[in-house]
């Protein structure tokens, strides 16, 4: 880590033999946030059989509150945009649009209104349920002049808990090839390994983290 704020190296992964914590926090501590950053979080890019999903945030923030979620929601857009997916943003709730209400609903609804505000450039869609954000028929019957619903690339989860366990889902049920996490938000390029990662897995985090330098550097 220290290699890599010194600019003696571009980036860093790490995890196959460390626990995630011992990958982050040394990051968090030494290289720091950007400045254009509130908090560092993360996406896994979901490769499907016709497509590629950005799934944030999956791996990091148990519990942003709508700041920090429309935060994440910016980081990830321009993630997505770095790595050829163009950012339509989906902000996941269990109520899509109007028809539904709680403290959880107002979260999400609160972060998209901070998230067009900040930058009404972004194509952006929320609350809104999974359904909703990828399928075509179903936004026709809930968001029928949305932009963004039926063809959503970049999911924002309200919380860890959905956001991790949705991702393992899709990967484990639809067979998609999860790459990530991937950390946006630090000064410098630094991203995590399962300690059961496979060969594959390294080479596609070495690869993201050569990407992400380039981005630094240029």
């Amino acid at each position: 880590t220290l290699m890599v704020r010194e600019g003696l190296a571009d980036g860093m992964v790490s995890g196959t033999v460390h626990s995630t914590a011992a990958t982050i926090r040394p990051a968090f501590e030494i290289i720091k946030t950007r400045t254009d950053a509130s908090i560092v979080s993360s996406v896994f890019f979901m490769c499907l059989a016709d497509k590629v999903l950005v799934y944030g945030d999956c791996a990091v923030n148990p519990d942003p509150d709508a700041a920090q979620l429309s935060d994440i929601a910016v980081q990830s857009a321009a993630t997505a945009a770095r790595f050829g997916v163009e950012p339509r943003i989906a902000m996941l709730s269990y109520s899509t649009g109007t028809s539904g209400s709680g403290a959880d609903v107002e979260k999400v609804r609160a972060a998209t209104e901070l998230v067009r505000g900040a930058r009404p450039d972004l194509r952006i869609e929320g609350p809104i349920q999974y359904d909703a954000a990828v399928e075509p028929s179903v936004a026709a019957t809930k968001l029928p002049d949305s932009e963004v619903a039926g063809r959503a690339t970049v999911l924002i989860f309200p919380d860890l808990n959905t956001g991790n366990n949705t991702y393992k889902a899709v990967q484990r049920s639809a067979g998609a090839v999860a790459v990530g996490p991937v950390l946006q938000g630090l000064r410098k390029p630094v991203n995590d390994l399962s300690r059961g990662a496979l060969v594959q897995d390294i080479v596609n985090t070495v690869a993201i983290t050569a990407i992400q330098a380039q981005g630094e550097s240029a």
